[in-house]
This record gives C-alpha cells, structure tokens and sequence, in this order.
C-alpha cells in the first residue's frame, strides 16, 4: 500500500470522528457532541431505556423520553450555533431536535424550541425540519429509512433550518426569546424509531484567527500519518510535540535526533515539551533551536524539603499547607516563566487531585497577576488547555487585560481526544480573543533559546 493511500484510507476512517454531520468535512469550528459509540455527555429523562447506541448511532425506541446532551462543550450554554445532524426514520415515526432547552425530568420539555422529525407519522401534519408551532413544514422534505441531515442556524431571533441542505424554515422571533440553552434528543413514544448521528456544533461568532493545536502527542498508537490526515481533515494545524526530560526517554540531543528527522518535511510545527527543572542541563541550544517551539509547566518541582514532586500523581505531592503550598508553586512558576527559555506556558494554574475543587479559592487575584505578570514580562504565550479545562475563564480575561498572548493545547491522550479544542474554542469565545492575542512562533534567531540562552 502507498503512504499516499494509506493516507486516504486513514482520512476515511476519521471522517466520523472529525467532520461535521452530512459526511463533509468543513473546518475546526465544528465540535463533536456525540462520540459514535456512547451516551457519555447525554442524559436521558424518564424512560431512560429508550435511547440505545447502535452501529454509530443513538436509536431513540420506547415510552415517552427526552436525551440532553449534558457535556463538556461550550458547557452546555449555546446561544448562536449551527448544528447538523444526521437523522433516519422509520416508516410511522415520530421525533425531535431541541435547542435551547435545559433537562428536566419527566414530560416534554417545557423550555426550548423543537425541530421536527417526521416523515410519515399521520397524527402529525407537522413534517421533518419544522420549526414546532412556530413555522411549519406541510410538505415532504425527507423519506424513512434514508439517511438526512437537519441543520439548524440561530443567531440572535432569526432561525433557519435546512433539510439535507434545502431550506424549509426562515422565522424571526418578535416575541418569544432566544436565551440559550442545551440540545436535547426526542424518543416520541413506543411505535417510533429514529436514528441520530454524527452529531456536531458550530458556536457562533467564529473565531477571526487560524485554529491551531500546538500540543498534540503521538501517543496510544498514534501514528504521524494518522495525525497529518486529522489535521488536513479539520484544517487545523497541529505542533507535535516530543517529552523531553527526566522520566521519558529523550534526554539527550542524540536521543532527539530521531524525531527530529521524522517530522521532517511534515506539515506540522516541531515543538519540544520540556519536561522537569532538568530539561535546562540536558540539551544543547543549537539541538533546542531546531524545534519550532518549546513548552513547558510547573507541574514538576522540588519543594523547599528537596521532595521533587509531580503534581498530576497524588502519590508524589506533599500538601501540608494549603496556602504554603499555594505561595511555594506560584514561586515556582514565575522562576519557570522567568529563567527558563520557552515560547508557551503549557497545563497553566493545574493544580493536584487534593485541592483541585479549590481552585476558585486557591487561584486568588494576586496570585494570578503574579503568574500573569512573568508570563507577559518574558513574552511567554498562556496555553488554553482543553484536557484539564484550563486555566479558567476569570484567569483568561486577566491575562487578556494584562497583554498576554494565548496558545491552544489538546494535551491528547492519544487518537480519540486528538484535535478536541472544545474547552479552548469556548474560552477564546467568550473572552473575545483576537487574532492579535494568539502566539505565532518566533522565526529563527528570535526564539527564546537564541535570545536568552540557557539558565546559568
């Protein structure tokens, strides 16, 4: 098999994981709400045996229930979006898409609006892409037991629906408001069967600036080839980056030289995760410099004891103080951001199992202009990271007023995680980050190696 078509054939296999509903592939700002093979990011209300997965689709078949998606994106808050998805029913069946609604327990909900299903159900004149009681569809739009797609588009009072890409509804609210909310999923009653699929978002407004991860690993079986058909499929591109310290495998120029050679000639950034205080004593400039970037965090250290710790395994992290420990790891980050030569400052305010649901508390205000402040004197751009949901929105609009420059970061774990920039999207929206607050790596003979050298 040629690397060309193997190329292809890993494009294909991609296309549900990556790509909006309808089978094309349009750009990143689409977000995947259903994983194909799961309910995880959905519950369901009463009747929760109505709603199963099968061959890559949720099939709602049963007593009266409704299916919120209760996930990770935009936090469940969709206010302006497009949403596709891809919808098959059979003959007599009745269904729906909700938008701005929220979950409740039993009944149909009472908070939203309702995207019809229904091709054949003869107690409903209400046909398929209906906007329920607010502009109907009289006339077929769709067939059971054919694949089609719904597309729905809100922005402001104005929603439009479109049936595998022809237009059947165009209403403006002058009344009833459009607040926001999440989707939900409809199973009518017992002698229906809908299928949905590839399921999948575009927050509206859309970002003014290239998407680009600049935190992918070739890890779990992870192949490059697979990568680079990811990024070609999303038009995202991606920085891969190798670990890079004590407790990996790189921990020379030669053991890097490897990788190096490999992602040559690849339409992917070359970036460096410098792992550990270490990394400094451990390569040399010229080797740092042939990479495109370098980030690294403060999730490793030794504390005033000696105890060189790992904040993201509890049995490494010694907490006796809360606040001690608080002080000690800002200290520590902006001896980071100050002395070390890197571009990004990645897995931003993580904090360790034991105190993480005390971040609000912990993260004070001067403590995130501490952080803040060594990160914009030393020009180091603030990772959005999409793994841990960090750092949070208030640290971000901070930062932003401060003059910061951001990056975003999937941090994958290996295929399946690979390019999900959800968490980042949604903060980059909300704070209003432009084109002119993203980080650009430095061209040679102005990264951070060149210019300030490693640490004496």
């Amino acid at each position: 098999m040629s690397r060309m078509v193997s190329v292809v054939l890993m494009m294909i296999s991609f296309a549900a994981l990556a790509g909006p509903a309808g089978g094309q592939v349009e750009d990143a700002a689409w977000l995947r709400l259903f994983d194909g093979k799961t309910l995880d990011g959905w519950k369901a209300s009463e009747n929760t045996g109505t709603f199963t997965v099968q061959d890559g689709a949720i099939v709602a078949r049963g007593a009266r229930s409704h299916l919120f998606y209760t996930g990770p994106v935009e936090d469940t808050q969709f206010t302006d979006f497009e949403l596709k998805v891809e919808v098959m029913t059979e003959p007599g069946s009745n269904g729906g898409i909700y938008f701005h609604t929220r979950y409740q327990e039993t009944d149909w909900p009472r908070r939203g609006f309702e995207v019809q299903v229904n091709n054949s159900f003869a107690a409903d004149p209400r046909k398929t892409g209906s906007l329920y009681g607010m502009q109907d569809v009289r006339t077929d739009s769709a067939k059971d037991e054919v694949w089609f797609t719904e597309h729905i588009v809100v922005q402001g009072n104005h929603v439009t629906v479109f049936v595998d890409d022809k237009k059947v509804v165009d209403w403006t609210s002058e009344g009833r408001g459009l607040r926001g909310g999440t989707f939900a999923l409809q199973g009518h009653d017992p002698g229906s069967t809908v299928r949905y699929r590839n399921i999948y978002v575009k927050p509206l407004p859309v970002l003014d600036f290239p998407i680009v991860d600049y935190h992918v690993h070739l890890k779990g079986g992870l192949t490059l080839d697979e990568a680079v058909a990811m990024s070609q499929q999303r038009g995202v591109k991606f920085g891969i980056a190798e670990n890079c310290g004590v407790g990996f495998s790189t921990t020379n120029d030669a053991a890097l030289q490897p990788f190096l050679k490999r992602l040559e000639g690849a339409p992917a950034y070359r970036a460096m995760q410098a792992e550990g205080r270490e990394w400094v004593t451990m390569f040399s400039p010229e080797t740092i410099a042939k990479f495109d970037y370098v980030f690294t965090d403060s999730m490793t250290w030794t504390n005033d004891a000696g105890k060189r710790m790992r904040l993201w395994i509890p049995s490494e992290v010694e907490i006796d103080d809360k606040q001690a420990f608080m002080d000690m790891l800002v200290e520590r980050t902006v001896g980071i951001l100050t002395n070390e030569p890197i571009d990004i400052y990645a897995n931003p305010t993580f904090l360790p199992a034991e105190i993480a649901d005390e971040y609000d508390t912990l993260w004070t205000d001067e403590r995130m202009a501490k952080v803040i402040d060594a990160a914009v004197r030393n020009g180091v751009a603030i990772e959005i990271n999409a793994r841990y949901r960090l750092p949070s929105e208030r640290f971000v609009r901070k930062a932003k007023a401060a003059g910061a420059k951001f990056s975003f970061g999937t941090n994958n774990g290996g295929r399946d995680d690979l390019g999900d920039l959800a968490y980042s999207l949604m903060i980059a929206r909300r704070c209003g980050l432009t084109a002119s607050d993203m980080f650009v790596p430095k061209p040679d003979g102005r990264k951070p190696i060149q210019r300030k050298g490693l640490p004496k």
